[in-house]
């Protein structure tokens, strides 16, 4: 994709205050922006893998939400398979926005990463 727009694509909740800081720090740098609302349509597994793998399990999850406090998960320890079901069956329990910019990814409000996109890919 050398002479194509940058692309990222944003999973969240429409109405999330990370969700939309990270729509609006793209589309102020003029990147095309795909929005994902993942209460209309689940993460699919092999996009949830994709996370996992470049950031680990454990870095999705979001011990701030309520969901997560509500479940208790704060006193269990689980392995990555354990996080990415629970994480699977509740939405509510990541760590948002997630972000996909080419081949790198990021969970929660990080925009000195994705500043560092940005710039390094000359955006």
């Amino acid at each position: 994709m050398p002479d194509s727009q940058p692309f990222v694509q944003v999973f969240g909740f429409d109405g999330d205050k990370g969700t939309r800081a990270a729509q609006r720090f793209f589309k102020e740098r003029r990147i095309a922006v795909s929005f994902v609302d993942l209460r209309k349509r689940p993460l699919a597994p092999a996009e949830l893998r994709r996370f996992v793998e470049r950031i680990g399990a454990a870095a999705l999850l979001d011990p701030e939400s309520r969901a997560y406090k509500e479940a208790g998960l704060g006193y269990l320890h689980m392995d990555d398979t354990e996080i990415v079901e629970r994480i699977a069956a509740n939405a509510a329990l990541l760590r948002l926005p997630l972000v996909r910019f080419e081949s790198d990814v990021a969970a929660g409000r990080d925009e000195p990463t994705w500043k560092r996109w940005v710039t390094r890919r000359g955006a």
